[in-house]
């Protein structure tokens, strides 16, 4: 009973760490990828469909991203899909290829980056802490209805905090590491 909101405090945890982490690859860093688009959308016959869905996004260097769409139809939905979407790059049409030539970071951008990064980490850190509070409702619940002892609830509550320790920990050490990669030029 204790151990299956254990098991289940745990798994909340991991996942917003993994949540966390795939927000990380939104942000740029001195290198770009192909994830910067991962939010631009276009109208493909009446859907929103993502950008991967409809041609192939390769990343060819550090400041180039070139989109190959599968129909040369669509070069003017995604240029202006792009261009929307304010990616830091303006869009190139080739009328075969769109290549998006992204400027060197500048120590502002870069710090603008560890900012976003922070917040994201903040915000995992909540989540985090809203897991522990819903498995020591759970405790204390069980505690309410007889379930377990006080001594019981008392040891279950203690165990949910260094579960907490341990993933708040976890996301301080992705934090570090990734602000030492973005900052590093």
């Amino acid at each position: 009973m204790l151990n299956d909101i254990y098991n289940e405090c745990e798994a909340k945890m991991k996942s917003s760490i993994e949540h966390m982490q795939r927000d990380f690859k939104t942000l740029r860093t001195g290198k770009v990828t192909t994830s910067v688009l991962d939010n631009v959308k276009i109208d493909y016959y009446g859907t929103m469909t993502a950008l991967d869905q409809v041609g192939s996004i390769i990343a060819t260097d550090a400041t180039t991203i070139v989109v190959n769409p599968w129909e040369k139809n669509l070069l003017n939905l995604i240029e202006s899909a792009i261009s929307k979407a304010n990616v830091g790059a303006n869009p190139n049409n080739d009328g075969v290829q769109i290549k998006l030539f992204f400027p060197a970071m500048t120590v502002e951008q870069r710090q603008e980056s560890v900012k976003q990064m922070k917040v994201m980490g903040e915000n995992a850190r909540v989540a985090v802490r809203n897991d522990r509070k819903n498995a020591n409702d759970k405790v204390k619940k069980l505690e309410k209805d007889k379930a377990v002892t006080a001594d019981e609830s008392k040891s279950a509550q203690d165990n949910i905090q260094k579960i907490t320790d341990k993933y708040i920990a976890q996301i301080d050490t992705i934090l570090k590491t990734k602000e030492a990669e973005i900052l590093k030029v």
